[in-house]
């Protein structure tokens, strides 16, 4: 296996378990460290030390370079990649094959951590046929939300990357705070220009119920909404501790979504897991769409959206329904109908 690639895997594949930074980034420096170096040079500097003394070499990244270059997966990649395949199951695997898309990625625009153009060559290498960039809009400064100026500044960058492409394409789009009167933080002239608007509430969670669902429907009013985005909030693992689901009408925010023909987010993410399986159930039988979405911060999310797809399989989400299946001509005559 190439040594190079084998370091960049890990790190993706780190990324996906949602290890620790410092340890992702171990491994992209190694990667760095003994980019541009054959196969034979790599060869003779593990065998005379020079490669172990190499500045951003460690312990694991050595045995990793090693062992590929005796020709096989290095174990501990292996070891990740075993970890991965146990996430899925069979139906979850099948309907993974038939997803397209993903409408809920950020990029170091606002909080992620990564160039757009690294996340789009991550999308590409796992198949996607289309990803909407969805950063944030500017009421959530935490998570350095997009002004009007720096989104307008993201959609020239989008238009280039789609001018290069050779069939995959970069969708314009924004994850717009639901805000506590129910209205949307962007202007509909801005939200008029976007492929695809997921709409998410992120402050005052905990919120009574009656609250909560006059927001959320305030926001369904909205034409400019396709996705309900991680509808509960809730955190159910992972570092920043767990969070309660928020409380509303689920059977109204559903009757809802499924007039308006907005999908119903299923969120990829291992901590947030949402919409519960109950809700999936109760939106299910309201008739709404879902789209399965990654909620990628980083290139390894990307590779979250097997666990959403096993967790619609589980709960008999029609692969029809789930607007990620769809060729993107269909997803964006359905995205921008109603505005």
């Amino acid at each position: 296996m190439d040594p190079h690639a084998a370091l960049a895997e890990i790190a993706f594949r780190l990324e996906r378990e949602l290890a620790p930074v410092f340890k992702i980034q171990a491994f992209r420096r190694a990667a760095a460290a003994i980019e541009g170096l054959d196969r034979d040079e790599l060869a003779a500097r593990a065998r005379d030390g020079r490669l172990k003394a190499t500045r951003g070499i460690g312990g694991r990244s050595l045995e990793v370079i090693q062992q590929a270059l005796e020709g096989g997966v290095p174990s501990y990649l292996q070891g990740l990649r075993d970890r991965a395949a146990e996430d899925l199951t069979p139906a979850g695997r099948a309907l993974l094959d038939q997803l397209r898309g993903d409408l809920h990625t950020h990029s170091e625009w606002s909080d992620g951590t990564t160039p757009i153009e690294l996340m789009v060559e991550a999308a590409r290498l796992l198949g996607r046929e289309y990803t909407a960039l969805t950063d944030h809009s500017p009421h959530l400064t935490i998570a350095n939300g997009l002004t009007i100026e720096r989104l307008e500044a993201e959609l020239e960058i989008v238009a280039a990357i789609n001018e290069q492409s050779d069939g995959y394409r970069l969708l314009s789009g924004i994850e717009v705070d639901i805000l506590e009167d129910g209205t949307l933080d962007q202007t509909p002239e801005m939200l008029d220009r976007l492929d695809v608007v997921v709409a998410s509430v992120h402050s005052k969670l905990r919120a009574d119920r009656d609250t909560m669902t006059r927001r959320m429907l305030g926001a369904l009013r909205d034409p400019h909404v396709n996705v309900l985005g991680h509808v509960t909030g809730r955190l159910v693992e992972g570092t920043r501790g767990t969070r309660p689901q928020s409380e509303f009408d689920a059977d109204a925010v559903f009757a809802a979504c499924a007039e308006r023909g907005v999908a119903v987010e299923i969120n990829s993410r291992p901590e947030r897991q949402d919409p519960p399986d109950d809700l999936i159930q109760r939106a299910l039988d309201a008739g709404c769409l879902f789209s399965i979405d990654t909620d990628a911060h980083a290139p390894g999310h990307l590779d979250f959206l097997g666990l959403g797809a096993t967790r619609a399989a589980a709960n008999g989400v029609p692969p029809e329904r789930i607007v990620t299946t769809w060729p993107v001509e269909r997803l964006l005559e359905w995205s921008r109908a109603g505005r």
